[in-house]
């Protein structure tokens, strides 16, 4: 069973309370077609159990497949650095189907990013240097294509579909509640 390497931290990208029931982690490629369809699946649960789980998304960019993946996911570390991580993962995801380094500098002016900052960080090494260690902890932590997802650092291995997600995590919250109440 492939567990979670390194453990969710401050450094991650997260929606909701990190003391949450359950953290969903996804390694994500933001030109993949299974993480395009995945996103509003990921986006219902996360609005469905807003109280009991926080979702953490880590870049796992499959470049010589996606030749843009990379890039978006500079792009979104960029946006991070001006409070916009969230904003801009919605956009890229909600866009996918035009990715390309125009479209990316567009997304970053409907957010009302200041350019200037923009374009730097997308070009500093130390962004893409972040995607790079994500991506290097999702081969030590099992990914082997994206989506691919954890449950309480656990890796899940079933279909991403709303039933089949939604099970697994009703399952760990409920186990969850269970050892807490034997504490």
């Amino acid at each position: 069973m492939a567990k979670l390497k390194p453990p969710v931290s401050e450094q991650d990208h997260m929606k909701g309370d990190p003391r949450a029931h359950v953290i969903l982690v996804e390694y994500g490629d933001f030109q993949c077609p299974h993480c395009g369809a995945a996103y509003p699946i990921v986006k219902q649960i996360v609005k469905d159990y807003k109280e009991k789980m926080a979702f953490v998304f880590r870049h796992f960019p499959l470049a010589e497949a996606h030749p843009f993946a990379q890039a978006a996911a500079v792009a979104s570390e960029a946006a991070a650095n001006q409070g916009k991580f969230w904003q801009m993962h919605a956009l890229i995801f909600e866009n996918q189907h035009l990715l390309g380094l125009e479209m990316l500098l567009q997304l970053a002016e409907s957010l009302k990013l200041d350019m200037k900052t923009f374009e730097h960080d997308f070009r500093d090494p130390k962004m893409f240097k972040k995607v790079e260690d994500q991506f290097e902890s999702g081969i030590m932590s099992g990914v082997n294509g994206t989506p691919s997802f954890y449950i309480n650092g656990i890796k899940y291995d079933d279909s991403y579909d709303y039933d089949s997600l939604t099970q697994a995590i009703d399952k760990a919250i409920s186990k969850n509640a269970a050892s807490k109440t034997k504490a």
